[in-house]
């Protein structure tokens, strides 16, 4: 299969036009939103339509991934997402089509845009829905099934609900951001992105077009009414199933945060992720690991981590901290945490060379601490601090043994053995509640503590100046 990366969107690339906020719809808690077939009325079109959206993949599952869902209370439906990792549409609505791309979108860092754009009225079958990804069309289909000329499309017809995510076990959990439904054009991608003159990156950009009767815009700006539809039209999802506040993030096209990475799983099984690839759990008799989706080489960071139901010697099976590209946590370069009541210690190659003992530092870490790390690639000799609570407990920082001084580092590592479950907050997004939505000196982030003067949070618009 051929795998389209290359023009995957990191946000690194400063574009004049900022995507400010997304929607994080995770599948394991059933989340989705719906417009009520009873609340759409009679389209521009039943044969023209654009629908733009982008995503941030943070699971890959070999069965369907649907994160645009039309369809009714029968069995009559439409929908677009993922299967065995192409992109697809597919629809049982009066040969409305059935289209499978031979690409795999395997990258679980980046933001994808996707536009799928309609116009059955065209004579050239291959003309009646068109897939971009990035910009770029795609012309290579493993399924290729086009809909008959004038055919209405898998949108409209039998007063289909709108929903954005699924309703059973084909749920796409990730990232959401600027979806649009153009009733009554078929639109090229260009409408709504463009390549950076520089870098050859796919960014957004400003839709100025109009909408048609039917048609909407979700910004997901405003956290109390995250399905406004914000094009004038009032074409509301009203209807939010387990989707709170707490689910917008800062995560988006332009600015892109780090986030738990679910592509390695070598030589150790990952843990389970979630929550926007920001939180991981643990379980099973046997070690398991899970690293960050961004590896940085100079700089200075910050992010936070939680644990859940682990108080003192609990935390012995609950390691967190940073490693090297070419650590798996037994051998290679690592700082972990956390081991035997808030030890932490080096690992270089495959022997532990030092230790310090945090276990002091307030009596046994437990649930209720908020830790944090900020990792200095930018000193003589690279150093970390840790904080419990806002309050750093090794002072001015500890200095990394020789072997690390030459090193990549994954912003985040974490490595237990059937332990319980670890929370990481790299400020684009978490599952727990953040009383003080701190950031950091770039208005980066929402984190529980201010970052120290000088270290910043993990989002490639931090790395674009300091990484």
């Amino acid at each position: 299969m051929e795998t389209l990366q290359r023009t995957a969107n990191r946000g690194s690339v400063s574009t004049g036009y900022d995507i400010d906020n997304s929607l994080k719809i995770e599948a394991d808690n059933a989340e989705r939103m719906q417009r009520a077939s009873e609340s759409i009325g009679t389209p521009t079109s039943t044969q023209k339509a654009t629908i733009s959206l982008w995503v941030k993949r943070t699971e890959l599952k070999s069965s369907g991934n649907h994160f645009c869902w039309l369809g009714n209370a029968g069995a009559t439906t439409s929908f677009i997402g993922f299967n065995d990792d192409c992109l697809r549409w597919i629809s049982d609505v009066s040969n409305a089509g059935v289209l499978k791309s031979n690409a795999v979108f395997r990258d679980t860092s980046a933001w994808y845009h996707i536009v799928f754009a309609f116009d059955t009225t065209q004579s050239t079958a291959s003309n009646r829905i068109k897939a971009y990804v990035n910009g770029v069309q795609i012309t290579s289909w493993s399924t290729e099934t086009y809909p008959n000329q004038n055919n209405v499309i898998g949108i409209y017809e039998l007063n289909m609900s709108h929903y954005i995510g699924w309703e059973d076990a084909g749920q796409q959990s990730g990232y959401f951001a600027e979806i649009y439904l153009i009733d009554g054009q078929q639109l090229a991608p260009t409408e709504f992105g463009e390549f950076d003159g520089d870098s050859g990156i796919w960014i957004p950009k400003e839709y100025t077009g109009t909408f048609g009767n039917e048609g909407y815009y979700l910004d997901f700006e405003n956290s109390s009414s995250l399905g406004a539809d914000v094009s004038g039209n009032s074409n509301n999802f009203a209807n939010l199933y387990n989707i709170t506040a707490a689910d917008q993030a800062t995560d988006t096209p332009t600015n892109n945060f780090c986030t738990w990475s679910p592509l390695w799983a070598e030589p150790r099984a990952n843990g389970t992720i979630s929550e926007g690839a920001t939180q991981v759990a643990w379980g099973g008799n046997a070690w398991k690991i899970a690293r960050s989706s961004i590896a940085v080489s100079k700089g200075r960071w910050y992010w936070e981590i939680k644990g859940a139901n682990v108080t003192g010697d609990t935390w012995n099976n609950n390691l967190f901290g940073f490693a090297s590209t070419e650590s798996d946590g037994q051998t290679g370069p690592s700082v972990l945490l956390g081991y035997s009541t808030g030890n932490y210690y080096y690992r270089v190659a495959s022997s532990q060379t030092g230790q310090d003992n945090f276990g002091n530092a307030g009596g046994a870490w437990s649930s209720s601490d908020t830790f944090a790390i900020a990792l200095d690639l930018e000193s003589s000799t690279k150093k970390f601090i840790l904080y419990r609570n806002g309050s750093a407990v090794n002072g001015t920082g500890t200095d990394l043994v020789s072997a690390f001084q030459t090193e990549q580092f994954f912003t985040a590592y974490a490595t237990a053995y059937n332990g319980d479950t670890q929370f990481l907050n790299w400020g684009g997004y978490t599952v727990n509640t953040i009383s003080s939505a701190a950031s950091d000196a770039n208005g980066y982030g929402t984190f529980e503590y201010a970052p120290p003067s000088g270290y910043y949070a993990i989002c490639t618009k931090n790395l674009a100046e300091f990484g």
